[in-house]
């Protein structure tokens, strides 16, 4: 989009919020810039130049405004909707990737050279792997600043920093300020008194209809992984430096993320995870305009703007839970889900609430005797077969994956059929067009809805809701009465 420039200065000019964090505005008189719904008077058209990234921004030479705080905004849409090697890029680039295993270490996941990649994201994005990992540990840096009380040098190790002399330098760059101005301008930081622990806002692009979201995830729940408490939806993460908690809250124009973690280096995948998770980075704008040209959908979609699709902290996880919950109710898949957490899992301490496990890597149900376990034998079958893959990394269901390969190595295993590779594809893999014609909730709302109730007719059917059938299939579930429409103790509303 940066390169419509007349759409761009219009959106500038509008102060249009629902553009934000789909390009950057630079203004070159002032070498500062900001997102598009900016408070500031916008600027001569002459003097603006339009960027995909706030990293191809700052590698430009230009600097974070302070009054609109750019760096803040939700990620682009485009990345969490393309499949092909720019958006797994950036996906992967925002889990964290490069600072664990550098750019060879991304361009290995994707199955590209090193040049092919950074030439790939410097034609796309205007900046390469390290710099749009380099703006990232910016914005975690600024993160621990502004939220926390640590010394200056524990926050430039925990954002990933090599050095305090490059954290500076960075800060300074970026933020036209020094960490402790930043710091001071916070009111001194905020000391949560538990080490480990941040409170952070997650923004996202307004509507947000919380109920099927949140609700979804707590109805799902697995037992001493995920609960409900005190107004949020809290889990485990399992995080590269040790495991973590987070408590989610939806709030007006964001997500209250209280976050627990072993070490804080993990802090900017565990913000990632949790805004893929809720699906924050969507466009509900785009979305609901394209399924609300279906008469059928129109009034769905006007009694509930915003919904998101409830996605996964780990796709292999969520990949074990959609076997587990082949062919029986909601309720009976959290009970084998939890019997499995309890057997295999890693227990963690979790010093608010009442989570204590995580769930059990690949690797652990590997070692499982499928003769123990209490469902019908296909299921054991597809199981062991799943968690094979998946532990000797034949499979990859990871933000990066590619969504192609991903359904044909899914769909080539024993006892996964078109429901269970649909789910994971929509819910693990993120791909919003993944439809599960085959559910019996969406065969149900069909009926009811007029539409056509056979997988085939359905299929073709909702070709006119493409590309966004993943998120139809979440108003067509709305239509019954499930605890999964259900925000616990709370009022339908959108935020």
């Amino acid at each position: 989009m940066h390169e419509d420039v007349e759409r761009c200065v219009r959106a500038v000019r509008s102060k249009d919020a629902r553009f934000d964090g789909w390009f950057f505005t630079a203004v070159t008189s002032t070498g500062i810039y900001c997102r598009p719904s900016c408070p500031v008077p916008p600027p001569k058209a002459e003097h603006m130049r339009f960027w995909p990234t706030a990293a191809a921004a700052q590698q430009a030479g230009f600097r974070a405004c302070k009054r609109c705080r750019p760096d803040a905004v939700p990620g682009s849409p485009a990345w969490n909707v393309r499949a092909d090697v720019v958006g797994r890029a950036m996906r992967l680039i925002a889990d964290g990737v490069v600072d664990r295993d550098g750019v060879p270490g991304l361009a290995a996941r994707l199955g590209y050279s090193v040049r092919q990649v950074e030439r790939s994201l410097l034609a796309e994005v205007g900046a390469g792997p390290l710099a749009l990992a380099r703006a990232q540990r910016a914005q975690a840096a600024r993160v621990l600043i502004e939220t926390s009380a640590l010394p200056m040098g524990e926050v430039a190790a925990s954002a990933g920093f090599g050095s305090i002399r490059s954290f500076n330098d960075t800060v300074q760059e970026v933020f036209a300020t020094s960490p402790s101005e930043l710091r001071r301008r916070a009111a001194g930081g905020v000391s949560l008194g538990v080490p480990g622990a941040l409170t952070v806002r997650l923004p996202f692009r307004a509507p947000l209809w919380p109920d099927n979201l949140f609700g979804h995830l707590v109805a799902t729940a697995v037992p001493g992984v995920e609960e409900w408490r005190d107004g949020a939806y809290r889990r485990t993460l399992r995080l590269p430096h040790g495991p973590g908690v987070v408590a989610l809250r939806p709030g007006p124009g964001h997500v209250v993320a209280r976050l627990m973690l072993t070490d804080l280096r993990d802090l900017s995948m565990a913000i990632s995870r949790c805004r893929w998770l809720l699906d924050l980075d969507a466009d509900p704008v785009a979305v609901d305009e394209q399924l609300s040209a279906d008469p059928v959908l129109a009034p769905l979609v006007a009694a509930a703007p915003g919904r998101r699709v409830p996605r996964a902290v780990d796709g292999a996880e969520f990949a074990v839970r959609a076997v587990l919950g082949q062919q029986v109710s909601t309720a009976a898949a959290r009970t084998h889900a939890g019997r499995l957490v309890r057997s295999c899992g890693t227990p963690v301490t979790d010093s608010e609430g009442g989570l204590g496990w995580l769930f059990p890597e690949p690797a652990a149900l590997c070692e499982v005797d499928p003769e123990t376990l209490a469902f019908p034998r296909a299921r054991r079958r597809a199981l062991a077969a799943l968690v094979s893959v998946l532990a000797s990394g034949e499979l990859a269901l990871d933000v990066g994956a590619d969504w192609d390969r991903a359904r044909a190595g899914l769909s080539a295993l024993p006892g996964l059929g078109p429901w269970t590779v649909e789910s994971i594809a929509m819910r693990a893999l993120g791909d919003p067009d993944a439809f599960v014609a085959t559910d019996l909730g969406v065969r149900a709302a069909a009926r009811e809805l007029g539409l056509p109730v056979s997988p085939a007719g359905l299929v073709e059917r909702s070709a006119v809701w493409r590309p966004w059938r993943a998120y139809a299939v979440q108003h067509l579930w709305g239509v019954g009465e499930h605890p999964i429409n259900v925000l616990p103790g709370a009022e339908s509303t959108t935020v």
